[in-house]
């Protein structure tokens, strides 16, 4: 019996991903399914793009804004979460049409990953704790003693994924980079990929203007509303590019044109972190260049061939 296909568009923030999905399954009766970690979260719709009522209403979507911001979205979690929408998809005679620049959630759904063992009540508050005693240079130096291969991969501050993987390695005495070697159950479909890769200058400019329509379709109300809920700075999903700057500004540190400048040069280092690692650890079926071909048609070709 020949494998169900599911089509995966993804490459960096502000490529052009949405559009070619919205496109594609307009055009084959398919959905869009959400593979973007801060589009999963659902009090940042403006800031983090996601999908517009109208676009909702012409195409179904699945997986935006689906979490509150205080939850932690693992790439285990997802998998599950995105499994269970592309069963849903398949059984209702609908296309799967995956959208979205995760990659590590991406790879997770599509070549399986190991499951990791639950670390014990308290471990977490415990490297929580030491991360703000330490400080975050001196947390970083010594999990690098542990898992040098982990760190690498790490930004100095994310706090989050540093706390992750020496909870890992309080609870099971082997890295997390080890963890995620190793093989997990092979998923039942075929995935065809295609993969948005624009050159670079262009790419900055679009995320440029990108985050100033933002700002002119209300996203300081949209991010000032969360703001002002007080919310504890370790939840996940404020992690949205531009929420810490906007935040920033709110509590008098930035002016709004710096957080803005900030937030679009921010913005702009995690596409070149997203492109090294397309680059690195994903062999798409077909590559597309955005600066001068919007993909539909390159996608078609692939659909049609895949289908035969």
């Amino acid at each position: 019996m020949a494998q169900q296909q599911v089509l995966v568009i993804t490459g960096p923030t502000a490529s052009g991903k949405s559009a070619l999905a919205l496109a594609v399954a307009a055009g084959h009766g398919g959905t869009v399914i959400n593979a973007d970690a801060m589009q999963t979260y659902d009090a940042f719709p403006i800031l983090t793009a996601q999908p517009t009522a109208e676009e909702r209403q012409s195409v179904p979507h699945a997986l935006y804004g689906v979490l509150p911001l205080s939850e932690t979205l693992s790439a285990a979690r997802w998998r599950d979460l995105a499994s269970a929408e592309i069963e849903r998809c398949l059984t209702a005679g609908r296309m799967p049409v995956l959208c979205g620049g995760s990659g590590l959630y991406l790879r997770t759904l599509m070549h399986g990953i190991a499951a990791i063992p639950d670390a014990p009540d308290g471990l977490r508050d415990q490297a929580n704790a030491e991360w703000k005693a330490m400080g975050a240079e001196a947390f970083r130096a010594r999990l690098a003693e542990k898992d040098s291969a982990i760190v690498e991969r790490l930004k100095p501050g994310d706090r989050q994924r540093h706390v992750r993987a020496w909870e890992v390695w309080l609870a099971t005495g082997r890295p997390l980079s080890i963890w995620q070697k190793g093989e997990g159950q092979p998923p039942p479909w075929r995935f065809a990929t295609v993969l948005l890769a624009p050159e670079r200058g262009w790419l900055r400019a679009r995320i440029e203007t990108r985050f100033d329509a933002m700002l002119k379709m209300g996203v300081l109300d949209e991010v000032r509303a969360v703001f002002d809920q007080k919310p504890d700075a370790r939840w996940p999903g404020l992690k949205a590019h531009g929420a810490p700057e906007l935040f920033a500004h709110f509590r008098g540190e930035l002016t709004l044109e710096d957080a803005r400048r900030i937030g679009i040069d921010h913005t702009r280092q995690y596409a070149k972190r997203q492109m090294t690692w397309f680059r690195h650890q994903m062999t798409p079926d077909v590559v597309v260049d955005p600066t001068t071909d919007l993909g539909l048609e390159q996608t078609e070709k692939l659909l049609t061939k895949i289908e035969t």
